[in-house]
């Protein structure tokens, strides 16, 4: 090729990369001198940077130094010729953003079909004019800094993946530790004084849950429990419920009402918690158990009720159509009592257990939950509540629940004589 003695054409080629203030890269490798100083002549007036190679093998150092954006390789050359170059540099994952254009006098199909097999992304003959020279340089830098941005595209999006995966996992454990937590806040399975027994299920729909419950002892002749019922679940509602929970501890109720009279303690809590701005608010069920004569002194807010199951007779719900907490500032709250007698259950429980849809969409219900708890007076609490939960799972057909299900089983075993106060 003759050297182009005119300047360099203005608005040729944007030989400005985009990602940095340089000009394009290319290496040039040609083992004949005249050529390889009349071709690097016109890349540089055409604006781009060159770099020469003599040979294939000092053109493979170059490159992985260099690391240019396009190559324009001669096919034949001493020591390694274009293929060998081409198929050499495609093995390394480093450089396969390199556009490589195969420089040849002999443009036939067989030969073209080979370097394109043997890892060129384009031919260009030798003979080939500047107007095609700056066209196929184009071409090839346009794609070879399409690579490049996927290239780094995606070492940013799996930065970002690594990243996010590291935050999830951190994410993961507090939310665990908080679970801990707040399973650590429910009261312990076994018997809270002599004559009582406890059992309980709990399983939240997400890692936290707002259905939590409790029982206490107020002093030697009376026992304090409840079950609280968050709207929402997940980390908000567990905040919420764990503040109520807080509130509701048997020291801090007799500091500020002098009892745990369920209907003064209704009255306070719906003072205290408003419904949020979002809507959020608490059911709540609260009941004190006089341990001499069994008397159980209970009031709601909202709540679905508790579950009386008698050593003889049928089961019966104790509940009240109540407001939540929150809902009604002026709302009032009114005590409601019942005697338990030895061999008697009392059963508090979220709505979670109970409306665990079937795949059709139909509510196990309250029937079916009582008439699970009403087959299992000869078993133990624990296997009670286990079919309960074992009941509600075959009903839906899967393992979790929609929502938070907490079911907390008191049993009277003894010590405990009939009154009669109502």
């Amino acid at each position: 090729m003759n050297l182009d003695s005119a300047k360099p054409i203005a608005g040729s080629v944007d030989s400005t990369d985009p990602a940095c203030a340089l000009p394009a890269l290319i290496l040039l490798v040609e083992d004949e001198p005249v050529t390889r100083t009349s071709m690097a002549a016109r890349l540089k007036r055409f604006g781009y940077r060159v770099v020469e190679a003599g040979n294939g093998r000092e053109a493979l150092e170059m490159a992985r130094r260099e690391r240019p954006e396009l190559i324009v390789l001669d096919w034949m050359m001493p020591e390694m010729d274009g293929p060998t170059f081409c198929e050499t540099l495609r093995r390394d994952p480093s450089m396969k953003s390199a556009y490589i254009l195969l420089m040849t006098a002999h443009d036939q199909p067989a030969q073209i079909a080979e370097g394109l097999a043997r890892g060129a992304d384009d031919f260009l003959s030798k003979s080939a004019s500047k107007e095609e020279i700056r066209a196929r340089v184009l071409a090839g830098l346009r794609t070879s800094r399409l690579v490049r941005e996927l290239e780094t595209t995606a070492a940013q999006l799996a930065s970002s993946l690594l990243l996010l995966q590291t935050k999830q996992a951190e994410m993961d454990a507090d939310l665990q530790s908080a679970a801990s937590f707040v399973h650590s806040l429910l009261p312990p399975q076994g018997s809270p004084l002599q004559g009582v027994a406890l059992a309980w299920e709990y399983q939240p729909s997400l890692t936290l849950g707002g259905d939590l419950f409790d029982v206490m002892v107020i002093d030697e002749g009376h026992l304090g429990l409840y079950i609280l019922d968050a709207s929402g679940h997940g980390v908000a509602a567990a905040l919420r419920s764990a503040s109520l929970m807080t509130f509701l501890r048997a020291k801090n109720i007799l500091q500020m009402l002098g009892s745990y009279d369920p209907e003064k303690v209704l009255f306070e809590a719906n003072r205290l918690f408003p419904m949020t701005a979002e809507g959020e608010y608490f059911t709540l069920w609260v009941g004190q158990l006089h341990l001499p004569t069994g008397r159980l002194t209970y009031a709601a807010a909202g709540h679905p009720g508790a579950l009386l199951c008698p050593a003889e007779g049928p089961s019966r719900w104790l509940t009240r159509a109540t407001f939540p907490l929150g809902i009604n500032a002026s709302a009032e709250f009114v005590n409601d009592r019942v005697l338990l007698k030895p061999n008697d259950r009392l059963f508090l429980l979220s709505d979670g257990i109970y409306e665990v849809p079937s795949p059709s969409g139909a509510l196990w219900g309250r029937e079916r939950f009582q008439g699970v708890i009403d087959a299992g007076r000869q078993r133990s609490l624990s296997e009670t509540l286990a079919a309960c939960f074992s009941e509600a799972r075959q009903w839906q057909q899967a393992q979790h629940f929609p929502d938070d299900a907490a079911v907390m089983g008191l049993a009277v075993t003894e010590g405990l004589e009939e009154s009669s106060h109502g």
